[in-house]
């Protein structure tokens, strides 16, 4: 039998960013703070995402089949706390933060270090997340900085 509170330890080593992941839907935009996210693949750049089955972003992201990913920077965790709550969008702005749209119509914070869009090419629905996989298909840089991390935070979300 699997210790809990050893298998809680091992799986909070993992390293981890905290991002803001934009989604949209025929109901508009919305974006959450996620951190299930690694690159799988260089040719064609591909990345996978879990997102926590039954959210509003989770629909949005099966029903559009597009997402965007804001890289933040170090010291950026207020911002990041604003989308631990479900929002809704005034004019160009999320929990205060303004965002701007370019390929997939999902929100880009002029805010973030970096941002990249994605189209899902494959899903799977297991445990309590369902994981996407989103081939990277625009991509820009706002500045140049260091990446907000998780244990920078001080935030678990895994284990």
């Amino acid at each position: 039998m699997m210790d809990p509170k050893a298998k809680k330890t091992a799986l909070r080593g993992i390293t981890y960013g905290l991002y803001l992941v934009g989604t949209k839907d025929e109901s508009g935009v919305n974006a959450f703070a996620g951190n299930f996210l690694t690159q799988t693949s260089f040719e064609p750049p591909l990345v996978t995402l879990a997102v926590k089955a039954g959210t509003r972003s989770q629909q949005q992201i099966a029903t559009s089949g597009l997402f965007s990913v804001n890289i933040l920077e170090s010291g950026q965790k207020d911002m990041v706390t604003a989308f631990f709550r479900a929002l809704e969008a005034e004019e160009n702005k999320l929990a205060g933060y303004e965002f701007y749209t370019e390929e997939t119509g999902c929100p880009i914070f002029k805010d973030a270090l970096s941002f990249f869009e994605c189209k899902v090419v494959d899903r799977l629905e297991i445990g309590d997340h369902f994981i996407y996989v989103g081939e990277v298909i625009n991509a820009g840089v706002h500045k140049t900085g260091d990446p907000l991390t998780m244990k920078e935070t001080g935030f678990y979300y895994g284990g």
